[in-house]
């Protein structure tokens, strides 16, 4: 039997978030979605440190290959609870110091500190939640969980409580009453239906990402990867598929994604790090952009 590694001790130098218990098998999916040359079954989980890190890549593949895919977001289902006591980890508190680890590695802000001041039980909750954000409003459900990401990975919120979920969901425009009552019926059916088709597909762990053709055919691309590893999986799929040469405009930009990080900003305008946090340090001090700050690094926003 292998052993049962603690999820949440995400291996950075693969970029993934592990889970235990289910063997890799890439079984082919054969649909795709409507008017999209290339399907991508996109299984993440709303606390996955990795899955965060790969935030910057997803947001220049949606802008630059838009027309050619179809990305559909599928819960994994990370923590069910705390109910193990192995991979090096035995207790949320343990998190803590893997979280700015990882936050370093992928340089992007995630503050681990919400493992000791406020500590997640599951991340069963918020991936329900997503469910029903997406029985509402698909485009609202990818807004509020990047907003329960920023919640937990920022502003060290614990984001079980409905407190937060509510915030969140009305922060988007969701209707927080009927979220409610839909994580009590089909947003928990809808989720439970996302685990039964990651243990199908034989994920074993986050990020991982189908990438299929209306033939069948099949790429897939597992953990963090760079941005050409995710650009290659689709023209294998797609051979005529080139990049849309987007508007790189910095407003332009916040005002599709609302919220960036420094490691995202340089994905999209192509720029290194240092010259992304000049630029986004300008703005800031023009004041045409708020600065959320962690000691681990910041998120914008227009003023």
């Amino acid at each position: 039997m292998s052993e049962n590694k603690n999820p949440l001790l995400c291996d950075p130098e693969t970029g993934v978030c592990e889970i235990p218990g289910n063997a890799n098998n890439s079984s082919t999916l054969a649909s795709t979605s409507a008017g999209k040359p290339v399907k991508i079954i996109y299984f993440t989980d709303p606390i996955c440190s990795s899955c965060w890190g790969i935030e910057p890549q997803l947001h220049k593949l949606k802008l630059e290959y838009g027309e050619v895919i179809g990305i559909e977001y599928r819960m994994g289902g990370l923590l069910p609870d705390w109910s193990y006591n192995s991979g090096g980890i035995s207790k949320p508190s343990d998190v803590a110091h893997h979280w700015d680890e990882v936050s370093l590695h992928y340089d992007m802000p995630i503050d681990g500190d919400v493992w000791l001041e406020d500590p997640l039980p599951s991340s069963f909750p918020p991936s329900i939640a997503f469910k029903s954000a997406q029985l509402q409003d698909n485009q609202k459900a990818l807004r509020f969980l990047r907003r329960i990401r920023e919640m937990v990975f920022l502003e060290k919120k614990n984001i079980t409580k409905w407190e937060h979920i509510a915030d969140a969901a009305t922060a988007v425009g969701l209707d927080a009453q009927q979220l409610q009552k839909d994580m009590e019926d089909k947003g928990k059916k809808a989720f439970e239906a996302d685990l039964a088709l990651a243990r199908q597909m034989g994920v074993r762990g986050f990020p991982s990402m189908f990438f299929t053709d209306s033939t069948g055919k099949q790429e897939f691309v597992y953990g963090v990867k760079p941005y050409k590893v995710y650009e290659t999986a689709i023209q294998k799929l797609a051979a005529s598929a080139k990049p849309f040469a987007y508007n790189k405009d910095w407003q332009h930009l916040f005002n599709h994604f609302n919220t960036l990080t420094k490691k995202e900003f340089a994905e999209l305008m192509n720029i290194s790090a240092a010259e992304s946090n000049t630029l986004l340090q300008k703005l800031t001090s023009e004041g045409l952009l708020v600065e959320t700050s962690t000691k681990n690094g910041s998120l914008w926003r227009v003023k």
